[in-house]
């Protein structure tokens, strides 16, 4: 690989953006199938450049200073750097992380901030990475952020659009006509490695009651990519509202975020349902039509959410 040299660029930046399972979280860590979608209305943008000293410097929001000194909340985003650094033969860069995206909000943060960094030290360097290599170096970064992660965050967020995923492969979904889809952020935070550690012990305890909740949410995405490809917003968001109700079942929702999903549909969406680990978070509402989306907005306000955002899934 090339090493940062005359030859290469002085400084380069790179973007990534969130994602959202729309269904299949949690039983795509046993092997089941999941829909996730793209949010690019929340990016991250990272920015690597020739060191100005010896040894090489992390810039995001909350820290700056040497990335040997970085605090243990950044191992995710050190390790970014370090498996990118490696891979390009990287002498001593300053990088800069600027994030839009909620942390621990289930909105794939830590894997969009690992994208953005490799992305942008591999452009520094003037090294091409193909899609494999990009993410098999997000996913390592994503192994220190949340363990043993399925890999969907670290395909989810360098997608052009939805994706159907399963055992670690990725395909393009189909879409028949766009849906609009309102994310509230509930303002707590979960923990996807300990939501997905809940759920391996309660599949030890409960196997039957497990089984019973993966082989559902497994119909689930199948029924939402059948209507996804024809654009059916009742399907969709009747699926929504089973897979929240598994998902509830299987305790990584909250009152916090049931009382979100009530908000949205008392409000008129299609479905609504907790995206990501659970346990805090946030919530995906489903618009029947676009111009409903500012109403079912305003009730997640009202209703407690810190925050929303608006995304289309654009027919393809």
């Amino acid at each position: 690989m090339t090493s940062i040299s005359s030859g290469t660029r002085d400084t380069a930046t790179a973007t990534a953006h969130a994602k959202a399972i729309l269904v299949g979280e949690h039983s795509v860590v046993h092997g089941a199938p999941a829909i996730a979608t793209p949010l690019d209305a929340l990016t991250i943008t990272a920015t690597a450049a020739r060191a100005a000293g010896p040894v090489t410097t992390l810039t995001t929001d909350d820290y700056m200073g040497s990335l040997d000194d970085a605090p243990e909340g950044l191992a995710p985003t050190v390790a970014a750097v370090r498996l990118a650094m490696d891979h390009v033969h990287a002498a001593p860069l300053d990088v800069e992380v600027r994030n839009e995206v909620p942390l621990s909000a289930g909105l794939g943060s830590s894997a969009a901030t690992a994208a953005a960094i490799v992305r942008a030290i591999a452009r520094c360097a003037d090294v091409d990475l193909d899609d494999a290599t990009l993410h098999a170096l997000v996913h390592q970064a994503e192994q220190v952020a949340h363990g043993t992660p399925s890999g969907l965050d670290a395909r989810t967020v360098v997608a052009p659009g939805p994706i159907w995923f399963q055992a670690g492969a990725a395909r393009t979904l189909p879409v028949g006509a766009a849906i609009t889809i309102v994310v509230a952020d509930s303002g707590s935070r979960g923990s996807t490695r300990e939501m997905v550690a809940h759920v391996q012990s309660l599949r030890r305890t409960e196997p039957d009651h497990v089984a019973d909740a993966i082989a559902t949410l497994t119909q689930v995405v199948h029924d939402f990519a059948a209507a996804l490809e024809v654009g059916d917003v009742d399907v969709l968001g009747r699926a929504m509202s089973t897979a929240h109700a598994q998902l509830r079942g299987l305790g990584v929702s909250t009152s916090q975020l049931d009382a979100l999903v009530d908000a949205a549909t008392t409000a008129g969406a299609a479905g609504a349902k907790l995206t990501g680990g659970g346990g805090g978070g946030c919530v995906l509402a489903l618009a029947r039509e676009a111009a409903d989306a500012p109403a079912i907005a305003a009730a997640l306000l009202a209703a407690g959410a810190r925050a929303t955002w608006t995304a289309t899934v654009e027919a393809t």
